[in-house]
C-alpha cells in the first residue's frame, strides 16, 4: 500500500472553450494538386505565428479536465465511489498523476519539441524559429506525427501478426486450435481469388496468413493484397493518384523513421504523405487483417446479452480478469476455466467457482464468443477494478496496460501474469510465448497454468477486504456485418431507413479514453446528443465501455433516441449503439458502411456518415481517425493532435484533405457542440443527396 496523502479538490472548472471552426466547401476535387499552401523555406514562420500558437496551446491546457471535475461530472457512479475508495486508501489513480503532469510542456503540445537527435532537443520559439539541423515548426511537427502514425501501425501490426501466425500454425498443426470460422474464412479467401473447391480448412487458413503475412511485411514493391482485394474501387483510384499506396506495413513503419531520422526527408508534405501511407497500412494489416485472421480462429461471434460494469463481480469466486488485445492465448485460458476440471478444483479450494471479466479488447473479443465474460472497464479505469479487491488474478497480454497496475495489485494481493515477450511488468509472474514462438505448441499447458494460478491465489487471498460499488447493467453485444446484413437482408432495409430520414445517419464511435477531459463524459455526451437526433451509433473498442455501462446498448436505451430512431430499434427490438466488439472491429463497422451504400448506390463519401472517438489518446487512436478519413468520412473529437504549432500541418489535417480525400478532421472541447457539428454535417450530407 502506498503511503497516505491528501488530495485538494479545486472548484469546478467550466470548459467552456470551444473551437469551431465551420467550413464549406461547395465542391470536393477528389484529385486536386498534392501539393498545398507552399511557403519559402527561407522564411519559416513569422514571431507571430509562433505566438498564436503560444496563445492558442495556453487557452487549450485551460480545458483539461482535474480529478475534481472527474468527480463532479463522471457519467458513472461506479467510477466515482472506486475514485473516492482509492483515495482514501491513499493510492495514486491516472487522474492524480494527471493533475499531478500539469501543467503540461507547451512546446509538446504543440507538436514542437524534436528530440530526434543529439544535437537538440529543439524547440520553436521566437527567439528560435529553427533548431539545430534547421528543421522548422511545419518539419517538426509533421515528423512527429508521422512517427506517432508509425508508432500505431507497429502497435497494430503486432497484433496482426500474433494473429497471423497463430493462423499459419494451425494450419501447419503447430497449434491445436479449432478453426471456428470457416464460413468467414472461405468467403474472404474467395475475394483474395485463392481456389477455396477442394480445399481443407487447414489449407485454406494457410494460404489466406500467407497472403496477409506478405502485406504485413514484403519488402519488394507490388500490389498490396489487401487493398486490392476488399478496398471499394473508387477509393483505390483516390491513393493510387496521390501515390499513397503501401508497399507493406513493415516497409512504411520502417520508411517512416528513415524519413523523420535526422538530415533526411525535409519537406513536411512529403513525410504527410507517408503519414498516409501508413493510415492505408495500418487499417489493411493492423485491423482488416487482424479482423480477418480472428474471425477465422474464433468465429465472429454471435447476438447474446452479458451484464456490464463493476457490480457485476461476484464474491466467492475465482475471478480471474483479462486484459489486452490478443486473443489466441485468452481464448485458450477462457475454455480452460470452463472445463468441469478446473471448476471442481475451484470448489476444492472453497470456491462457487471459476468467473471471467475482461478489461480494453481482450475482454471485448472474448464476451461474444464465450459465454459469462465480463466486461468491465477500459484501459484508464483498469487501476479503479482492481482497487475493489475481487480480483484474484489478472492477465495482462499487450498493449494499454499501465505499469501502475501493479501497484494496486499488489496493495490487494492480486496476482498479475503477463504473457507476451513484448509486454512485460516488473513483478509479475511470466507465462507466455517466447520470442521466436517455439513453444506455440504449449498453448494448452500455458493455460492450464495461468487457471491453477488463479486458484492458487484465489486461497491466499482470504483476508482482503472486497468493495464492490453496486451498479451493473444488462448490454446487448455481438453485432456484425454478416448478422446486420442477415436481418436487414442485403442491407436493403437500413438504405431505405437512411434513405427516408427514419435513421438520419450513422455515427462509428471507438476510440481510447484521456484524462484531459471529464473521464467517458465526452463519449456519453456526444452519443445522447446524436441519438436525440435520429443518429444512429455504432462503437467498439474502449469507448464503448461507458455505452455499455450506462445502458446505451440495451434495448431500453431506445428512449434515449428521437422518435423516428426510437420507432425504428422498438419494431426491430435493438438498441440504440450496436456494439461490433474489440477496436480492430472498426472493420465490421466499415463493412456495415460499404454495405449500406452499395444498396443505397452510393460511395461511401457521399453517404451521411461520420467517424467519432471523443477521447482519443493514443497512436493507434491517430491512425483509426486517419484510416477513416482516407475513405471519404469525417472524424470528430474532442481532444487535439499536437499540430498546433505547425499552421500548414494542422490545415492539412483538418482542411486540405477535403479537397484530396473527401474529408477532414474537426476538433472542438466541448462534446456538446462537437455532436452538434456532426449533426449539422450528417443534415448537410442529406441534402446534398437530395434525401429530405
Amino acid at each position: 500500500m502506498s503511503t497516505n496523502h491528501h488530495h485538494q479538490h479545486p472548484h469546478n472548472h467550466p470548459h467552456n472553450h470551444p473551437h469551431n471552426h465551420p467550413h464549406e466547401y461547395d465542391t470536393v476535387h477528389e484529385h486536386a494538386d498534392w501539393h498545398t499552401h507552399d511557403h519559402d523555406p527561407n522564411h519559416p514562420h513569422v514571431h507571430g505565428g509562433i505566438n498564436d500558437y503560444m496563445k492558442a496551446v495556453a487557452e487549450y491546457r485551460k480545458t483539461f479536465a482535474s480529478k475534481q471535475d472527474v468527480l463532479e461530472q463522471t457519467p458513472d457512479p461506479a467510477v466515482r465511489e472506486m475514485m473516492l475508495r482509492l483515495e482514501q486508501l491513499g493510492h495514486d489513480t491516472v487522474f492524480d498523476r494527471f493533475d499531478q503532469q500539469k501543467p503540461q510542456c507547451s512546446f509538446g503540445l504543440g507538436g514542437v519539441c524534436c528530440k530526434i537527435c543529439n544535437m537538440g532537443p529543439c524547440k520553436i520559439t521566437p527567439k528560435s524559429p529553427r533548431g539545430v539541423c534547421g528543421a522548422d515548426a511545419d518539419l517538426i511537427v509533421a515528423r512527429n506525427l508521422l512517427r506517432s502514425a508509425a508508432a500505431g501501425v507497429a502497435q497494430h501490426g503486432v497484433h496482426a501478426r500474433e494473429i497471423l501466425l497463430s493462423l499459419k500454425f494451425i494450419a501447419e498443426g503447430k497449434l491445436n486450435l479449432p478453426l471456428l470460422g470457416e464460413k468467414k474464412m472461405r468467403a474472404v479467401c474467395k475475394a483474395f481469388g485463392i481456389e477455396t473447391r477442394g480445399q481443407s480448412a487447414k489449407r485454406l487458413a494457410g494460404k489466406l496468413a500467407d497472403v496477409l503475412l506478405a502485406d504485413l511485411s514484403r519488402a519488394l514493391p507490388d500490389d498490396y493484397e489487401t487493398i486490392k482485394a476488399l478496398a471499394p474501387a473508387e477509393r483505390q483510384k483516390v491513393w493510387q493518384d496521390l501515390d499513397i499506396l503501401p508497399i507493406s506495413a513493415y516497409n512504411e513503419v520502417f520508411d517512416a523513421y528513415h524519413r523523420t531520422g535526422v538530415g533526411t526527408d525535409g519537406d513536411w508534405q512529403s513525410i504527410m504523405k507517408q503519414f498516409l501511407r501508413c493510415g492505408l497500412a495500418f487499417c489493411f494489416t493492423g485491423v482488416v487483417a487482424s479482423n480477418i485472421g480472428t474471425d477465422a480462429m474464433f468465429g465472429t461471434g454471435h447476438r447474446a446479452t452479458s451484464k456490464v460494469n463493476i457490480g457485476a463481480l461476484k464474491k466467492g469466486y475465482v475471478n480471474i480478469a483479462v486484459h489486452g488485445h490478443l486473443p489466441t492465448l485468452v481464448s485458450e485460458i477462457v475454455r480452460i476455466g470452463h472445463t468441469q476440471e478446473f471448476i471442481e478444483l475451484a470448489k476444492k479450494h472453497g470456491a462457487k467457482g471459476i468467473q471471467f471479466y475482461g478489461i480494453c479488447c481482450s475482454c471485448l473479443s472474448a464476451m461474444y464468443r464465450y459465454e459469462g465474460v465480463i466486461p468491465l472497464s477500459n484501459a484508464v479505469g483498469a487501476e479503479l477494478v482492481l482497487g475493489t479487491g475481487a480480483l484474484d488474478l489478472w492477465v495482462a497480454d499487450v498493449q494499454d496496460v499501465f505499469p501502475s497496475i501493479m501497484d494496486v495489485a499488489k496493495c490487494f494481493k492480486t496476482t498479475v501474469v503477463t504473457t507476451s515477450d513484448s509486454a512485460r511488468l516488473p513483478g509479475a509472474e511470466h507465462y507466455a510465448y517466447d520470442h521466436h514462438h517455439t513453444n506455440i505448441g504449449d498453448t494448452e499447458k500455458l493455460a492450464r497454468k495461468i487457471v491453477s494460478r488463479a486458484i492458487e491465489s484465489f486461497a491466499t487471498r482470504r483476508d482482503v477486504p472486497v468493495f464492490i460499488p453496486a451498479y451493473e447493467v444488462t448490454a446487448d453485444v455481438g453485432f456484425t456485418a454478416e448478422n446486420i446484413a442477415e436481418q436487414f437482408p442485403g442491407y436493403h432495409a437500413l438504405a431505405r431507413a437512411l434513405e427516408t430520414g427514419t435513421i438520419r445517419g450513422i455515427v462509428n464511435m471507438v476510440g481510447c479514453s484521456n484524462p484531459r477531459v471529464v473521464y467517458e463524459r465526452a463519449t456519453v455526451d456526444v452519443a445522447e446528443e446524436l441519438l436525440k437526433n435520429n443518429i444512429l451509433i455504432f462503437t467498439n473498442g474502449c469507448a464503448s465501455f461507458p455505452l455499455l455501462k450506462l445502458g446505451f446498448c440495451s434495448k431500453a436505451g431506445a428512449a434515449k433516441a428521437g422518435k423516428s430512431l426510437q420507432e425504428f430499434l422498438s419494431a426491430h427490438e435493438l438498441p440504440p449503439v450496436w456494439h461490433m466488439g474489440e477496436c480492430i472491429d472498426n472493420t465490421r463497422a466499415s463493412t456495415v458502411f460499404g454495405g449500406i451504400a452499395s444498396a443505397s448506390q452510393k460511395d461511401i463519401k457521399d453517404m451521411p456518415y461520420a467517424f467519432a472517438s471523443p477521447e482519443w489518446s493514443n497512436e493507434k487512436g491517430l491512425d483509426a481517425s486517419l484510416a477513416f478519413r482516407l475513405f471519404g468520412i469525417d472524424s470528430y473529437h474532442c481532444v487535439e493532435p499536437p499540430v498546433q504549432g505547425s499552421v500548414n500541418v494542422e490545415r492539412f489535417l483538418k482542411h486540405d484533405t477535403k479537397a484530396t480525400l473527401g474529408a477532414v478532421m474537426h476538433v472542438n472541447t466541448d462534446p456538446k457542440a462537437l455532436a452538434a457539428q456532426i449533426v449539422a454535417d450528417i443534415e448537410a450530407q442529406r441534402q446534398k443527396l437530395g434525401w429530405d
